[in-house]
């Protein structure tokens, strides 16, 4: 059994009895400045290593959300009707999506991109599979042709009044012509406008009449619209309030939606109004005109990680567009790839925002504004997107958990003159790789040594430090008596 003498014998720590120990100024004054630095340099290792290091690499994209990438926007289109705005998707597998609605809203905006109005329901659009009657050159002129000057007054004399907006150079135009002129004379022959007056045929010719045409928000040709008595005073938003029909354009269509219209006025003024009682398929025809000739467009669609574009344009299969008069001119709120970062990740991503967030919103607020009479008509506005994934990952002792992954982009735009009609065209192509940034933190026990080597350290230059002012001072006090002997 050891005995405690030899338990004492390898004490690193042998006691020095306080009786023959000293205390020196000096000595005091270096222990305060040692205790300083200790936790000076203590604090500089725990913000050390509270820090958390990052590296970054360049890998193959290994996403685990699959082959499907969603898109958000947000885009307001100050000169293009929602009645025919449509946003296509296509890409080089050959997937070609027209006039995607399920995840699409549409609010009508006036030039200010003010909302002029609730969201625009366009409801289903029916296939016009009739677009009108054979010219056999007997039709002659039914319907009256109206001018900005009489337009009003028209509007405002009959209970229901159809206006058939239109272009000579437009080849729909031309096939609803004859269709249109042979109903406007049987109606008129039905519902005389000086005995009857209930419902009136009319036309527009839009290259004539460009204001009456812009007034009302015409962009399509032909666009038959449907105007009640006192429905197009303007309110507060100013805009008209109206129907589109969007029927058959056949003679006995027409006649049949003409007669659907006028009934209830006539049961209105006997007094005997009852709701619902107009064919379904004239129901059917009959879409709300746009409150405002601009349009914004929000929601998403998802697209597959391949090369493909994103196209907004105005689109009918009958309806014809005057080129030279549309303009795509349009503000980007909001564009960005991927996954939302939702609000439980948003502190996490404040505190990455110096790796994140710096390229994943390039086009949010940016205006690209094409101005008509200055020479650039026909403009395409194309913007190349190059995405590329970013994943932050950190490591906790030996696991790791991904924190945030979020798509960011590049972008270059340009304005090109097209002899086709003018679309907004965001080509998108994905990088095959993609940059992981990892986390590196340090482990406690790392910590902990330096703790110790800093307190140590400190304590053994600070008694080296002293132990040689002491010396010095002696020796100077022996040099001092040695003089004065």
């Amino acid at each position: 059994m050891l005995s405690s003498s030899k338990i004492k014998s390898v004490d690193f720590y042998r006691k020095i009895p306080r009786d023959l120990t000293e205390a020196s100024l000096s000595g005091a004054g270096l222990s305060i400045i040692a205790a300083l630095a200790m936790m000076f340099l203590f604090g500089m290792e725990l913000s050390d290593y509270l820090t958390v290091n990052t590296s970054t690499s360049i890998i193959v994209d290994n996403s685990s959300d699959g082959e499907f990438l969603r898109i958000e926007l947000n885009i307001s289109f100050p000169a293009l009707s929602c009645e025919f705005a449509s946003v296509d998707v296509s890409d080089v597998l050959g997937t070609n999506r027209l006039n995607i609605t399920k995840t699409i809203r549409k609010f009508s905006i006036d030039p200010n991109l003010n909302p002029t109005g609730s969201e625009f329901h366009p409801g289903p659009i029916p296939k016009v599979t009739k677009h009108g009657d054979d010219a056999d050159g007997e039709y002659g002129e039914g319907s009256v042709a109206l001018t900005t000057d009489n337009f009003d007054r028209y509007s405002h004399q009959y209970p229901i009044l159809v206006v058939n907006f239109y272009a000579p150079w437009c080849y729909w135009s031309n096939r609803l012509k004859p269709s249109w002129e042979k109903t406007a004379k049987i109606i008129k022959e039905r519902y005389d406008p000086d005995l009857d007056g209930r419902i009136l045929l009319a036309k527009v010719d839009c290259t004539e009449e460009g204001d009456l045409c812009r007034r009302n928000h015409i962009q399509g040709y032909p666009s038959v619209r449907i105007f009640r008595k006192g429905s197009d005073i303007r309110d507060e938003h100013g805009h008209h309030d109206h129907e589109s029909y969007y029927g058959e354009r056949d003679t006995d269509s027409l006649v049949q939606a003409m007669e659907a219209l006028v009934a209830p006025v006539q049961l209105e003024s006997r007094r005997l109004a009852l709701e619902n009682k107009s064919d379904n398929t004239t129901d059917n025809a009959k879409r709300p005109a746009p409150s405002a000739g601009g349009c914004r467009i929000e929601g998403f669609v998802r697209v597959k990680k391949v090369p493909g574009n994103l196209v907004i344009s105005a689109r009918s299969g009958s309806h014809s567009f005057d080129a030279s008069q549309m303009n795509m001119s349009h503000v980007i709120s909001h564009l960005s790839f991927g996954k939302k970062i939702t609000p439980r990740l948003m502190a996490e991503f404040k505190r990455l925002t110096p790796y994140l967030g710096r390229s994943n919103d390039r086009l949010n607020g940016r205006q690209y504004i094409s101005h008509h009479g200055d020479g650039n008509a026909n403009v395409t506005i194309e913007h190349y997107l190059q995405v590329v994934k970013t994943e932050v990952v950190s490591r906790k002792s030996s696991w790791e958990y991904k924190l945030v992954e979020e798509y960011e982009y590049t972008a270059h735009s340009s304005l090109a003159q097209s002899t086709h009609i003018p679309v907004a065209k965001f080509h998108f192509e994905l990088s095959p790789m993609q940059v992981l940034i990892t986390e590196n933190s340090k482990s406690f026990s790392h910590f902990i040594t330096n703790v110790c080597a800093i307190i140590g350290g400190v304590f053994t230059v600070a008694g080296i430090l002293d132990s040689i002012l002491h010396n010095t001072m002696r020796l100077v006090k022996k040099v001092e008596l040695g003089k004065n002997f």
